[in-house]
Order: C-alpha cells, then structure tokens, then sequence
C-alpha cells in the first residue's frame, strides 16, 4: 500500500512540514503502508493553473507527469493544511485543480489542519466544500486539527508540551489506522468501474 502525503504549506520550514514528516514516520512504522510519497508544495511549488494544461502542453507535461505517477500509484492520501487568514493556502486549492485523469478519484484522504494557536477548523471546512468536485477525492469523516502546533511533535521532547504531544500523537495512530482501512476497502469500488470517469468528467 502507498500513501501520499500533500504538504499544502508555502512556507519553507514550516510546521506544516514538520507534521507531514511525523506522520510519514508513523504511517512507517505502525505498518499502515509499505510506502509513503510526501509532496512539499514548499519544496515543488506549482505555478497558478491554465487552459494549456488541457492542451498536452510539453512544458506542463514535464513538470506534472512524475507527480501524476505517484498520485496515481497512492491507495490513500493525507492533506496537511495550515491555517492562513482562516483559509486553507492558495497553493493547496491550486493543487487541487491539476489532477483531472483520476489520480485521486474515489480514494479516501485525511485532512490534518494546522494552527499555531486554537484554530483549524476554517480550512477545515474549506476543504471539504470546495476540493473534491472534479478530481472526486473522498475525505474521511474523521481528521485531525494540530492546535498549537509549535509545542508538539518536536524531534527534541524538551520543546514539546507532554500532555498534548501524547494526546496527538495518539490520536493520530487512530486516524492513521482507519485511514489505511478505508484504503483497502475503497480498491472494491475503484476495481467496480462504477467510477468511471468517461462518462462524467466534471462533478456537479
């Protein structure tokens, strides 16, 4: 089983990447998957969408096709979405524009907000309204909401705050597991056919 990891932070460094990194390790070794690929949207960003995406244009082809792979060959997915200005980041929106062959239709994903103090919950809804439409990705009911994020999942255990570090390191092995089961189901409805996107491209 592969799981992508979509880091949706524009900032180099950032907490976003810190927690996208903590969950790659976990997805590893608590055996939820055999392989994990981790998108830095930081590290790989893409420019602004254009019709010439739609046309095979070389230069968008080149630089969409090794990303197109590894979305493809992912069983599962993990949005992880900072909080900035309570919206989710221009960048993951424009992410989620690109993908129109399937690549993350009808496979479950977790969305994981980020906040550095008590908030999350405004990408959170963004997310689930508004990303899905066309590219047909399912969001599990369940997600993750990181508050004060600078005090947790910290490499040194000196930096963290113990009560909420354990608190979300364990509620994300929960997330984690069910993600992994809802990975194994959803192969039955892609292998169905009754998903196929030929007859309807876009969602309404």
């Amino acid at each position: 089983m592969k799981i992508s990891i979509i880091c949706g932070s524009h900032r180099v460094k950032s907490q976003s990447n810190k927690v996208s990194k903590k969950l790659e390790k976990k997805l590893l070794a608590e055996g939820c998957c055999d392989e994990v690929y981790l998108l830095d949207l930081a590290e790989n960003p893409l420019p602004l969408w254009e019709e010439k995406i739609w046309d095979g244009d070389l230069e968008w082809s080149q630089r969409l096709t090794p990303i197109s792979a590894q979305l493809a060959e992912s069983d599962a997915f993990i949005i992880v979405c900072p909080e900035w200005h309570g919206m989710a980041p221009a960048g993951l929106k424009n992410f989620f524009l690109m993908w129109g062959k399937g690549e993350l239709a009808h496979k479950p994903a977790l969305i994981v907000a980020i906040s550095s103090a008590d908030g999350g919950s405004f990408p959170l809804a963004e997310l689930r309204m508004s990303s899905y439409k066309n590219n047909r990705i399912c969001y599990l009911p369940e997600h993750l909401i990181i508050r004060q994020v600078e005090y947790v999942f910290n490499p040194d255990p000196a930096d963290n705050n113990e009560a909420a570090h354990s608190y979300f390191d364990n509620r994300a092995s929960y997330c984690l597991t069910l993600l992994q089961q809802y990975a194994m189901a959803f192969r039955t409805i892609r292998a169905s056919g009754a998903g196929d996107l030929s007859l309807y491209k876009s969602g309404m």
